[in-house]
């Protein structure tokens, strides 16, 4: 797996580094070599935080941690890391009945899932609705409006289907698909 890591209000250095591999060492045996993985670390106020994506052939392994301290950081994340990487393994031996796995993730190295099952996941409700075309500044609008934390919308720009989100730091989010 290679790892690319990036600093934001924070220098990264070679310490950083090293501590960034070998923090996120113990996850590289789940993964192949043409796997990515990127770190961003940052500043925030008086902590610090650690975000780390994992891009496998279609599927995305996320984990976001801020603590007193980098390494607290590093540690919750790579432990978030393996959890949803043994809940993946999990869902897919019951999917393909241990087989048919994707390439590039080496399940066999993945311990399994300690949690409780969970139930399958069910749609509970659906609601359908009126979409129309508006700029983000609009949707951001709208969405505050009926106070969600989420908006969906057409983008006069780009005239695709678009979604607006409020992000824990209070600042807004957009998701644009690529077609």
């Amino acid at each position: 797996m290679r790892i690319k890591i990036t600093g934001k209000n924070i220098n990264v250095g070679d310490n950083l580094t090293k501590l960034v591999n070998q923090k996120f060492a113990k996850l590289d045996k789940y993964f192949s070599d043409d796997v990515e993985m990127a770190v961003k670390v940052f500043q925030q106020k008086e902590k610090q935080g650690v975000e780390a994506t994992i891009f496998s052939k279609g599927t995305i392994f996320r984990a976001e941690n801020v603590a007193v301290d980098v390494t607290t950081a590093l540690d919750r994340v790579s432990e978030k890391l393996s959890s949803q990487l043994a809940k993946y393994k999990t869902k897919l031996q019951k999917r393909y009945k241990g087989s048919g796995a994707p390439a590039d993730i080496l399940f066999e190295e993945i311990p399994d899932d300690e949690a409780p099952a969970v139930e399958e996941l069910k749609e509970v409700k659906r609601k359908s609705f009126d979409i129309k075309p508006m700029s983000v500044e609009e949707a951001i609008l709208q969405m505050e409006l009926i106070g969600h934390s989420f908006f969906v919308f057409i983008n006069l720009e780009t005239e695709a289907v678009n979604v607006v989100y409020k992000r824990s730091d209070d600042k807004y989010g957009l998701l644009e698909p690529n077609y």
